[in-house]
């Protein structure tokens, strides 16, 4: 799921992206924005979810996906599209468009 918050004064926009995934010990977002490098997602044990926060610039899009424990990949169920990567699978695309 993605949470956005936009903010009037600044030209970025707050995203919250969270997995809801059974029996995994590490979810990682892996996206364009962080250089495909993993970047690790904090579980929230009262919610079961894993979550990361970013800040992001505004009116722009940016594909990503989520590797749970460093061998599947998922994409965002609610992301704002899809699109074909070079694996033969979709990307999750996340706008910051308001």
């Amino acid at each position: 799921m993605l949470i956005k918050k936009f903010f009037k004064t600044k030209q970025e926009a707050e995203v919250t992206f969270e997995l809801n995934v059974e029996q995994a010990k590490k979810v990682q977002l892996v996206a364009e924005f962080n250089d495909w490098q993993p970047m690790e997602m904090r579980f929230i044990k009262k919610d079961k979810t894993y979550r990361a926060k970013v800040r992001l610039p505004k009116n722009k899009e940016f594909h990503f996906r989520y590797l749970i424990d460093n061998e599947r990949w998922e994409n965002d169920h609610q992301a704002d599209a899809y699109i074909p990567n070079g694996f033969g699978s979709d990307n999750s695309i996340v706008s910051t468009t308001s």
